[in-house]
């Protein structure tokens, strides 16, 4: 009760700030100061399967890695550490967390025989975001051998100014009872770590060859290095080394004849000396527990596994309470199986937050063939892009992001991350807010961010060369835009907010419950809205005039940068099919339907902080591009939206491949209820032999010639951040009974919500993991596995009203 004691003395500082305070931005301030504090500590590594950190540049980070050691064949092949694909799991990931409290992750690790789990829970107290502990378990599967030999690794390493050193004395035969280490850092302050014995359940391997007398497995080893700062976030080849080290010299010792077993052979060497990354490594039999507990020197007392136990039945009953209240499933998904279902999902969206620190490659050349203005550019802009010297480091830069997949793209992406945060926003909008607030941070001075923020090394680790250079003229979909939007109606639907009975909540919604803060918050980043709006308008811009193209506004069009025969990478959409060959005067309908959400939402923006000229301002774009999109985009011959390009006359012609890119004016909410494209745009929906089908919406029509060819990206497969634009602007259509539409649009939202729900649900449960995209014929997950960023927004979708009326069988 003293944790949560502590938790209520922090929200009432706010509340009684809020009460006595007639200044927004001393609140505001005070606000970010308790908000910080309970999100200092996090497992903000998200490409390991464990690994905790404070978002502190160059400070304290840990990570686990572990092995099942019975074999010399297959154990190097057996250490987990990095999430990586298709590595004989059994789906992984958070069944509960909460970023503020913590929660619990189950590792299903197949191949090593063994379910890990770990129980991780901030406990508050002191200052520099307070204590915090984990609790390791291992469960052998079904399938393990009776005597499973499991070795178990945690690391800490202090980058930077700081220290971090091992309590206690040194032992050649290694640690009885509990391994400490100590240390400092300028933005931590005192610390202690505690890796504990675990409880007398606990089995090691007993001895069975005469090293054991010299190494006895009932023991902890702990072996200290001193590594290069750069190097620090290779633990694993680090750990590699240290091991090879001492199988050598066992070998040597021993001969091969007579090595000792593999579970005694793979261990590391018992040196505790000064360094600055420390591996404490232990030797189970069978089932296993133990806790990591990181004690902070301001808290009153060092934490304990008793404490521990304690946060950890908090943490979970906070975390059911709070699903329940806010982000509870509605029928037909209101079923026990659907709620555990839900709840991980999100979890493992949450715990994807990570913090990144570190240097980005970028092209700042501003080469001329950048523009793309001539025939031909592509090949221009590859050949400047290959130009020795234009690749250069910048930063170094931080991060606070969640990310699509731990395994395959555990990295911030601009466009991916609006569609993460609109479920945060219905859990938390203060942390929502403090991840957008980190994005425009990234900013430079002409208004550009990297849509693709690959930081560091061990970022570039997972990117292939080519990929790693960001260029300053690419764009990526404003998705961010969604966010404010999402702001604004919930200040505008005050009366329906949801509060609950979480000792945090005053710092969760401070922005909702007072409105001062959340004009405050808009009011701080403004600025930097409006010169990203603007890059974008001077950087995207298509032409109008050269062509004599006939439209209500001669500015409003916008074309893709970046643009190869085969990609536009920049919009998100990758192989969708466009106008071949490329060509300057080229217009694309997602890009201007990106605009006018962009533009709708700045007006928003500016009529929410009293910013009445820039309104007035914004109207008149918003105005233009909806007209223009009619102008430009609408085929009345295929009564859709096109691409618009430039043929072998100089006339502008659409280029028409029914998919995404021809509902992305009604995607983006630019289509009016009673507009007389709706009905076509509707009748493209629905019908199966164009882009419906029993598993969500196709990306491309099953009628175009490309369907289903060459990468196959975005050619045929299920995406869920699309379906659930479209969702969303089905249910405003069938929400609104001028609409001639009504009941088309209900049926629409209906049959795809419940069809889009059982995809993501039924692969879930068949393979343990959410995917990037469906099969639209099987309904199958394809691509990257544990793709837990806007696949996510199921859980969205699952809280959506249900207006369906029929049966809805084994659902």
């Amino acid at each position: 009760m003293i944790r949560l004691q502590c938790f209520s003395a922090s929200a009432l500082a706010l509340f009684l700030l809020l009460s006595s305070f007639g200044k927004a931005k001393d609140a505001f301030a005070e606000n970010a100061k308790l908000s910080n504090e309970s999100l200092l500590w996090g497992p903000y590594r998200p490409n390991l399967y464990f690994g905790v950190r404070p978002r502190i540049p160059k400070s304290l980070t840990t990570g686990l890695l572990w092995a099942r050691v019975d074999s010399f064949e297959t154990v190097q092949n057996n250490f987990r550490h990095t999430c990586e694909q298709h590595e004989g799991m059994h789906g992984y990931g958070w069944d509960e967390y909460d970023v503020r409290y913590g929660g619990r992750q189950t590792i299903h690790d197949a191949g090593n025989s063994i379910d890990i789990t770990t129980e991780f829970v901030k406990i508050p107290g002191g200052q520099h975001g307070g204590s915090w502990g984990v609790r390791i378990k291992g469960t052998p599967r079904e399938d393990a051998p009776e005597r499973l030999m499991t070795t178990m690794i945690f690391y800490a390493a202090m980058d930077g100014f700081g220290s971090l050193g091992v309590k206690n004395k040194a032992d050649e035969l290694g640690i009885e009872g509990s391994v400490t280490l100590e240390g400092s850092g300028d933005e931590l302050g005192g610390f202690m770590l505690e890796v504990t014995e675990g409880p007398e359940s606990n089995r090691h391997p007993p001895p069975s060859h005469e090293s054991y007398a010299a190494k006895p497995l009932d023991r902890t080893m702990v072996a200290s290095l001193q590594a290069p700062s750069e190097q620090l976030w290779q633990a694993k080849p680090l750990l590699f080394t240290n091991l090879k080290k001492e199988i050598d010299a066992m070998v040597a010792k021993y001969g091969a004849e007579n090595a000792p077993p593999p579970w005694q052979t793979f261990t590391i060497t018992n040196d505790i000396q000064e360094g600055n990354l420390h591996f404490v490594q232990k030797v189970f039999e069978g089932e296993f527990e133990f806790d990591i507990l990181y004690s902070s020197a301001s808290a009153e007392a060092p934490i304990s596994s008793n404490d521990l136990t304690n946060a950890i039945k908090t943490s979970v009953k906070s975390f059911s309470d709070r699903f329940s209240k806010l982000l509870a499933p509605k029928a037909p998904f209101d079923k026990s199986k659907y709620q555990t279902f839900a709840r991980s999902m999100f979890s493992n969206l949450l715990g994807g937050i990570g913090y990144f620190y570190g240097d980005a490659v970028v092209d700042k050349s501003y080469a001329p063939e950048y523009e793309e203005e001539n025939e031909g550019f592509w090949e221009e802009t590859a050949e400047a892009r290959g130009r020795s010297g234009v690749h250069k480091l910048e930063g170094p830069l931080e991060l606070y992001t969640s990310i699509p997949s731990r395994p395959f793209f555990p990295r911030g992406f601009l466009w991916d991350e609006g569609f993460h945060l609109l479920p945060v926003a219905d859990w938390d909008m203060d942390l929502t807010l403090e991840i957008v607030r980190s994005w425009f941070s990234l900013m430079d001075e002409d208004g550009w961010i990297g849509r693709e923020q690959i930081l560091g090394p061990e970022a570039r680790s997972k990117v292939p060369v080519e990929f790693q250079v960001q260029y300053p003229h690419y764009a990526n979909p404003p998705t961010l835009f969604l966010v404010f939007e999402a702001l604004i109606e919930k200040l505008d639907d005050k009366p329906a907010y949801k509060s609950t009975s979480d000792p945090l909540e005053s710092i969760r919604s401070a922005h909702l419950q007072h409105p001062e803060l959340a004009i405050s918050y808009l009011k701080d980043l403004y600025p930097l809205l409006k010169r990203h709006y603007f890059w974008f308008r001077k950087t995207q811009w298509g032409d109008i005039k050269s062509y004599d193209r006939v439209a209500f506004s001669q500015k409003e069009a916008y074309r893709w940068r970046g643009r190869t025969p085969k990609h536009i990478l920049t919009s998100g959409l990758d192989d969708y099919p466009r106008p071949q060959p490329p060509h300057p005067g080229e217009l694309h309908t997602d890009l201007i339907s990106w605009m006018g959400m962009m533009t709708r939402s700045m007006r928003r923006v500016a009529e929410t902080i009293g910013e009445s000229e820039d309104a007035e301002e914004f109207k008149g774009y918003e105005t233009a591009i909806i007209r223009n999109i009619d102008d430009l985009h609408w085929s009345q011959k295929h009564q859709t939206y096109c691409d618009a390009t430039i043929d072998d006359y100089e006339e502008s012609v659409h280029v028409c491949h029914k998919g995404y890119i021809s509902i992305f004016p009604f995607l983006t909410g630019l289509v009016a209820a009673d507009s007389p494209r709706l009905g076509p745009i509707l009748d493209l929906i629905g019908d199966r032999e164009e882009l419906w089908s029993d598993y969500g919406l196709r990306s491309l029509s099953l009628k175009d010639e490309f369907y289903g060819t060459e990468e196959n990206y975005w050619r045929s497969p299920v995406w869920m951040n699309i379906n659930y634009l479209a969702l969303k602007s089905l249910l405003t259509v069938a929400t609104t009974p001028s609409s001639p539409h009504q009941k088309h649009a209900s049926k629409l939202y209906a049959s795809l919500r419940t069809n889009l729900v059982r995809t993501v649900f039924d692969e879930w449960e068949l393979t343990g993991f959410a995917w990037e995209q469906y099969n639209p014929e099987t309904g199958r997950g394809q691509r990257t596995q544990h793709f837990t960023g806007w696949t996510s927004l199921v859980v969205t979708i699952m809280g959506m009203p249900n207006l369906g009326k029929e049966e809805h069988g084994e659902l």
